[in-house]
């Protein structure tokens, strides 16, 4: 018998069940409205970079009827709310599912399409309808796809550490002000863990790899007037090229991170920094075990220094699929009304004042003219997995934070999901500083706080479920 500290099991159970994988082409035709950057001096996307895509995973279990329906796409923000409610609401209903079990998620580059239905009488808006009612045909094709395709799998994770986000929060390197502007600040900390998910089917064949890293997309800005999906492609490329299967790409909690030279108009600087991740992400799978095992102590065998060795055995997987849809109550700061900053907007001179109110003006409508609003909220159970999905740009404090309480889990955070805030989450104790993820967002000082105790909760709640697991190696699956 082995005595303790050892532990048997050095990485977390999978999860088995039905899992399906589909992914759609959402590139839009040149011409579309394209303007995401306030110095931006052109309002049309003249070139193709590299082709957007839309990637869904689902996951069934034989104890739940309805699937968990995760969708990612190579998009940027909603600028209208009804937009993507929308646009959730007649998938949940194609699917007949439950508005729990639909995770739709944006890598937010900023060198997607303009996401809005306002003003399509001016140049290129019609190219936006159009490009509208793709996305919704391509989400549920896709999502039909990877439900009809499912096949008996399993996905475990592994943790790596990537290098490509840094701290963007900088203090005014040209002035003596306490203005905080927004690019590498080389002494700022950052978040630098990534979350790699194997999914693989019975036979061994990888269907799927999940890569769940917080960093804002935006290599390619204001100069740029290429569609793109930033860093994306090229990472995806590099994992799918190396390993096969598909590469989807979940965007973390990503406040305050970025690519520490970015704010260019060179696409080989973004497919360098998609490069990057995919090799990090591809030694995070090398660093897997097989499939379906574990390693345990076996023995020790004398050869002049006493060797430990170790052997891969089967592992047992959790089955457990489960889904929350919470909110937390957030304390709204003292804006002016949406009519207000429109009014404000119109008697705007240059440009960049007049994209910022824009962009205000069309979040104040979206949280309402109240002193609170209700901030939406997704946790999913996959195994011993949890996903934790705000509708906001939360600061990584949320993602290290829930991490840091449940060690024994794996916690993929993604933000940007389901909703349209376009609202930061910045930590308290910036209130008191001149910077843009203050200043931009309408939510008051503690909400970053009462999202991530909303959250742990519902984490807490999740994990305490009845837990039903089967051995890898065991009977046949019933579907």
């Amino acid at each position: 018998m082995v005595k303790e500290p050892y532990r048997p099991e050095l990485s977390h159970p999978p999860f088995a069940g039905r899992i399906g994988v589909a992914r759609a082409n959402i590139t839009p035709s040149v011409g579309i409205p394209a303007r995401n950057w306030g110095a931006a001096t052109h309002e049309l996307a003249e070139s193709i970079h590299r082709d957007l895509y839309l990637d869904v995973v689902t996951f069934e279990s034989h104890r739940v009827r309805q699937p968990l329906v995760l969708i990612e796409a190579d998009l940027g923000f909603w600028q209208d709310r009804c937009l993507i409610q929308r646009l959730r609401d007649r998938i949940l209903a194609r699917f007949e599912l439950d508005s729990s079990r639909l995770i739709f998620g944006l890598a937010h580059t900023h060198a997607a399409p303009t996401l809005s239905s306002a003003d399509l009488n001016s140049p290129g808006r019609s190219l936006t309808q159009a490009y509208l009612k793709s996305i919704e045909a391509n989400a549920v094709q896709a999502t039909r796809n990877a439900l009809n395709g499912a096949q008996d799998a399993t996905l475990d994770w592994n943790t790596g550490c990537c290098k490509l986000a840094a701290s963007r929060d900088l203090a005014d390197p040209t002035s003596q002000s306490s203005r905080f502007v927004c690019g590498y600040n080389p002494g700022g900390p950052a978040d630098d863990t990534l979350l790699v998910g194997r999914v693989t089917t019975r036979g061994g064949q990888l269907l799927a790899t999940l890569i769940n890293y917080a960093c804002h997309p935006t290599t390619l800005a204001w100069e740029n007037r290429s569609i793109s999906p930033d860093f994306v492609g090229a990472m995806r490329e590099t994992v799918e090229k190396a390993v096969g299967g598909m590469a989807v790409f979940i965007q973390g909690a990503s406040g305050e991170l970025a690519p520490r030279y970015q704010y260019v108009d060179d696409p080989q600087v973004a497919d360098c920094h998609g490069r990057q991740l995919g090799y990090v992400a591809l030694a995070t799978l090398e660093d897997m075990e097989p499939q379906g095992t574990r390693l345990v102590f076996d023995r020790i065998v004398e050869s002049g220094a006493p060797l430990a060795v170790w052997r891969h055995r089967p592992m047992t997987a959790s089955t457990a699929l489960a889904a929350i849809e919470t909110s937390v109550v957030l304390p709204l700061k003292n804006w002016p009304s949406g009519e207000e900053l429109e009014r404000q907007r119109a008697a705007a001179t240059d440009t960049c004042t007049r994209e910022r109110l824009k962009r205000e003006r069309d979040t104040r409508k979206a949280i309402g003219d109240g002193e609170t609003f209700s901030l939406p909220l997704w946790v999913w159970r996959v195994g011993e997995a949890v996903f934790v999905a705000v509708a906001s740009e939360a600061y990584s404090q949320l993602q290290q934070q829930i991490r840091g309480q449940f060690p024994d889990l794996t916690v993929v955070c993604t933000s940007l999901v389901n909703d349209s805030v376009n609202a930061y989450l910045p930590p308290a104790e910036l209130y008191d500083k001149d910077i843009y993820q203050v200043w931009r967002t309408p939510f008051g000082r503690g909400s970053l706080e009462l999202t991530i105790q909303a959250l742990l909760q519902s984490v807490r709640q999740i994990t305490t479920c009845n837990e039903e697991k089967v051995l890898y190696e065991g009977t046949p699956s019933k579907y």
